[in-house]
């Protein structure tokens, strides 16, 4: 997958049509979220966020590491590796058990820990091109290439 945002609410566009096929997923997921600082990545996840009802706010988890919303019947758990060490202060966090078969897990920062991050069902990426970005998406899995065809093929 290789697309061009234009600007905020195409991000948010983007985010909503991942929901949308999240929603209709029977299973969780792993997705990895790279890109620079202000690319976008806590914006893709607020506008996922949002098309699956929730209201409240939407945080970068970066100060806390962590920030877990119950939504569509399950929990989205948004990840910021930036300030980990290694895989050891995942540990710490509970990573293992954030990872339920039925739970969608979303990482900022995958690069922190690549022997995870290698894991992802899903991998994109968030890059400044122009005055927006270009998101770009690779599957690791028979989930990730599920999503990924569904997401190219969504009418959001």
């Amino acid at each position: 997958m290789n697309v061009s945002l234009a600007d905020e609410q195409a991000t948010l566009a983007a985010g909503a049509a991942l929901a949308q096929v999240l929603g209709r997923q029977g299973t969780g997921a792993f997705v990895t979220l790279s890109g620079d600082l202000g690319a976008g990545k806590t914006t893709l996840v607020r506008g996922l966020l949002r098309a699956l009802g929730h209201t409240g706010a939407v945080r970068s988890p970066t100060y806390t590491l962590v920030e877990s919303y119950p939504v569509a019947g399950r929990l989205l758990h948004h990840l910021d590796w930036y300030r980990l060490g290694d895989q050891n202060d995942l540990d710490g966090l509970g990573f293992r058990d954030l990872a339920a078969p039925e739970d969608w897990v979303l990482v900022e920062w995958p690069e922190r820990v690549p022997s995870l991050a290698g894991r992802a069902d899903l991998a994109l990426e968030l890059a400044y091109e122009d005055l927006g970005r270009r998101l770009t998406g690779r599957a690791g899995s028979p989930t990730g290439e599920r999503i990924l065809t569904n997401w190219m093929n969504c009418d959001a």
